[in-house]
């Protein structure tokens, strides 16, 4: 049992699976740092050693299996504890019986706590982890773009579903877990005394009724980091969307090569999900640097040194990179998803979806596709 859970429990308890939810936690909680803090005692103070009795947050790790994301982790678990927060690190996928251990360490803090920060609504873990607390404020901090897909289904009321995963009927492990995600469902929905915010940095157009929307600036991340040291050429940054079935690998590399070559890139961060077979056609194939990165691009991009131009596909990034970054004369440039690179495996709500992230990114320039700029130029 945590210090803080005999004290009578934290003042907010936060669940996250990714680098990326641990970074816009502790930019929810630079935000809120007075209401987070004891009474009567002083603010973290940075780079100082985690003291559970002065820290309001106690951050909880449900790790993953990927080695990737979870050396991402340890050191964004680093960062918290610099800042002052507490972080519990629990082996959530480490068996078959670890989610009974992991949900039973947690059911006391649960039951104690005033506010959950949750990264990730769609989790089966955070859904069933909700039916357990008595906390009457709930946070969702962003998980990339699926925020802007979960704020939009709690508003028209449909269940909980990942925007890449193909429509049609609910499968088997779907059907079992039902009544547990229609009870998360309905504790994210604002009622009584319960308070719904979400904390995001993007574009959030079609809010619950009750639910606060707090915009997420990355305050945090440009006082800890930077300005970055600027270098001549582009970077690019890679997705998953192969990896997730939504666009075919042999269309992306094509497009990666193009975007490459007709801007000058040369190095490619690569995205924490995707595979090394992958990776190591994009470097033999392209001649670009994959590099891949210890911590979100939006810290390595602070911290620099970092292209004046960054290259993205539709992505979190092109929402996050223009906040992280302001002020440093860094350019941001999108290419669409060209409709032929999509599988037959893609969700028919995937084109959509990714031409609305597109859409509702602010400070960032377009760049055509090698499919529009052969036509332009034929």
């Amino acid at each position: 049992m945590s210090p803080r859970a005999a004290a009578g429990g934290p003042r907010a308890l936060a669940f996250v699976e990714s680098p990326v939810q641990l970074l816009n936690v502790l930019e929810w909680a630079h935000a809120h740092a007075h209401a987070l803090r004891a009474p009567g005692t002083a603010g973290p103070r940075p780079g100082a050693d985690s003291d559970p009795a002065r820290a309001g947050l106690t951050l909880v790790v449900l790790a993953p299996t990927d080695p990737m994301t979870r050396g991402q982790l340890r050191r964004m678990a680093e960062l918290a504890r610099e800042e002052g927060h507490e972080v519990c690190w629990e082996e959530a996928r480490g068996g078959a019986t670890a989610p009974f251990r992991t949900v039973g360490r947690l059911a006391p803090l649960l039951r104690r706590t005033d506010r959950v920060v949750m990264g990730d609504p769609f989790s089966r873990y955070v859904q069933l982890l909700l039916t357990i607390t008595r906390a009457r404020d709930l946070v969702v901090v962003d998980d990339g773009t699926a925020t802007m897909e979960f704020v939009a289904q709690l508003a028209r009321g449909e269940r909980l579903v990942r925007w890449h995963r193909k429509g049609g009927r609910p499968g088997a492990r779907d059907l079992l877990f039902a009544p547990v995600s229609a009870s998360a469902r309905r504790r994210l929905t604002p009622g009584g005394r319960r308070a719904v915010e979400v904390f995001s940095s993007m574009p959030i157009q079609e809010a619950p009724a009750g639910v606060a929307v707090t915009a997420n600036d990355f305050a945090w991340t440009r006082a800890r980091f930077g300005p970055p040291r600027l270098t001549k050429g582009a970077d690019l940054v890679g997705t998953s969307l192969v990896e997730t079935g939504v666009v075919d690998g042999e269309r992306y590399l094509e497009a990666v090569r193009a975007l490459a070559e007709a801007h000058g890139a040369g190095r490619y961060f690569a995205h924490r999900r995707e595979s090394a077979e992958k990776l190591h056609r994009v470097a033999t194939e392209t001649g670009l640097e994959v590099v891949r990165p210890d911590l979100p691009l939006e810290l390595i991009a602070r911290r620099g040194p970092i292209g004046r131009t960054i290259l993205s596909f539709p992505s979190t990034v092109v929402h996050t990179l223009p906040l992280a970054l302001a002020g440093t004369q860094v350019r941001v440039a999108v290419c669409d998803i060209d409709p032929a690179w999509l599988t037959d495996r893609a969700s028919p709500r995937a084109q959509g979806f990714l031409s609305g992230v597109t859409g509702t990114a602010r400070d960032v320039d377009r760049v055509p596709s090698p499919a529009e700029q052969d036509i332009a130029t034929g």
